[in-house]
């Protein structure tokens, strides 16, 4: 036995057998449209990039604000809601591995739909408890197995909207899920920011609905890693005590505070990006694609006749990278990040030509 096999040993089972979250394509070098990973085609607020300047030349020897004050306040005005309503994260990410700590135990369960964002059963796994995947229906709707009682359920996930679908379940569909629910909800709302609706208000009215946003997408900042909760303030004081002492470091902060501040910035980018993506979804019809109305920042397509995953190979021996996924009992197809509007010309008229 060499070193390295001997060591394997001392892992807990659960880490050894999972399967690692494969994360989308970063190229290397060269030039490349990136349209893979959901990310801003666009650069952030430039109030982002003088607040972190600022501090940066501030004293960096001394730990951040633990509780991410400054954050919170004016998130929370930006939100109709009060401070201690929000739990600050290191991106999305972190929030929902502290909500996955602090609610489902080793043998106990975590629901989600399927399919949806792969991290989460992930999450399960390390605890060394167990995911049970309720498949949507075909339209994207969930039907009373995600609802179904069942004694060793702790927690479930929604990502709202949905990847890789784009689609959406309007506040009251999630409301009478949460009713129904014998356990407390997420509601992942990592793309909430380009849909019409949201379910901020459900978190006012029931205190076991909880709902996570990510400054990733809308607000271009997905190499600054910021994300937040809202929920009731006596979940967000238990919440604390699940998370790591300065999640958060300082140039973080700084960067998702400016972000949130600026407004303005924020409506200007969603027009745009909104406008793309309903551009891209109507050509990729016109091309004979099968494709969902998305209210997120990507679009989710197949073609009836030609292999998503030719297409995929073909795109990206031309420089263009898009995301091929393929569901055990689903089906696959493509996922498209919505880039800026020549990006988004240039994959339609690699599309075009390849189903000429």
């Amino acid at each position: 036995m060499n070193r390295t096999s001997e060591i394997e040993q001392f892992f807990r089972p659960e880490i050894r057998e999972m399967a690692a979250y494969v994360p989308g394509e970063q190229p290397k070098g060269g030039k490349v449209i990136k349209m893979n990973t959901n990310e801003n085609p666009y650069p952030p607020s430039p109030k982002v990039v003088q607040a972190i300047q600022e501090a940066a030349s501030q004293r960096l020897e001394r730990y951040p604000d633990a509780l991410g004050t400054g954050f919170r306040i004016r998130a929370a005005e930006v939100l109709g809601v009060e401070p201690d309503w929000i739990l600050c994260g290191n991106g999305s990410d972190d929030i929902l591995t502290i909500l996955t700590r602090a609610f489902v135990g080793q043998g106990e369960k975590l629901r989600l739909p399927y399919p949806s964002y792969i991290l989460y059963r992930t999450l399960s796994e390390l605890q060394g408890a167990q995911f049970e995947e309720v498949p949507f229906c075909r339209d994207f709707s969930l039907d009373q197995r995600f609802t179904a009682a069942d004694e060793k359920l702790r927690f479930a996930f929604l990502p709202n909207p949905n990847s890789p679908s784009g689609t959406v379940l309007t506040p009251k569909q999630v409301a009478e899920l949460a009713d129904q629910l014998p356990c407390p909800l997420l509601v992942d709302e990592a793309y909430a920011d380009f849909a019409d609706s949201n379910c901020i208000n459900l978190v006012r009215k029931n205190p076991r609905v909880m709902v996570s946003r990510t400054l990733s997408k809308s607000y271009g900042l997905a190499g600054l890693r910021f994300g937040f909760l809202v929920a009731q303030p006596p979940v967000i004081e238990m919440l604390r005590k699940v998370k790591d002492s300065y999640n958060c470091d300082a140039l973080s902060l700084a960067g998702a505070t400016a972000a949130i501040d600026d407004q303005t910035w924020l409506l200007d980018n969603r027009r745009k990006v909104v406008a793309t993506r309903d551009r891209l979804t109507s050509k990729l019809r016109d091309l004979g694609f099968e494709s969902l109305d998305s209210q997120a920042n990507f679009v989710w397509c197949k073609h009836p006749e030609k292999s998503s995953r030719e297409l995929y190979e073909q795109l990206k021996a031309d420089g263009i990278l898009i995301r091929y996924m393929n569901y055990a009992d689903w089906g696959d197809g493509l996922r498209i990040s919505v880039g800026t509007d020549a990006q988004v010309d240039a994959c339609l008229a690699y599309l075009a030509g390849y189903l000429a």
